[in-house]
């Protein structure tokens, strides 16, 4: 990548201690990888606050299906935002709860609006959001990010 740019960054030792544990935790080449990530996830967060930008992701949710007209709320709801959602998945927990797993695309505006409006339902006991950008607008330096290919990995028609 041509526009890699070096910087310094000065932390309490303290904190670089512990983000030392943390890249060692998460399996980093390179703390120039970890600082990447870290970064690109607030970025992308920061654009699906503001909509500006396709993401994808999956809404988790955990329920009790005995509660009254509950399941057919949510399946009226996802009929409602059919543009965004892609699949769902039905687990059975037990015998009082389920999780539904809802994957989905697009703008993040109605994604959030979904996600807002379930948190509301009574009878929902949680719901959570997992997304990321659905593109980079530019192609991650590899090498200088610290990731290592092996030869095989590069082989020709893979």
């Amino acid at each position: 990548m041509s526009g890699l740019i070096r910087f310094g960054v000065s932390l309490e030792k303290n904190l670089l201690e512990k983000f030392d544990y943390f890249i060692k935790q998460q399996h980093y080449a390179t703390r120039s990888k970890a600082i990447s990530d870290l970064i690109r996830e607030s970025v992308i967060k920061q654009e699906w606050a503001e909509g500006n930008r396709e993401v994808a992701g999956a809404v988790m949710l955990v329920y009790d299906h005995h509660k009254r007209k509950l399941v057919n709320t949510l399946l009226q709801i996802q009929h409602d935002y059919y543009q965004v959602i892609v699949s769902s998945q039905h687990i059975h927990l037990d015998h009082h709860c389920c999780l539904e797993v809802i994957v989905v695309k697009g703008n993040g505006n109605p994604i959030t609006g979904l996600v807002k409006m379930l948190k509301t339902i009574k009878g929902i006991r949680h719901v959570t959001l997992s997304m990321t950008a659905t593109a980079e607008t530019e192609e991650p330096d590899e090498e200088a990010a610290g990731i290592h290919r092996h030869p095989e990995e590069n082989a020709p028609g893979q």
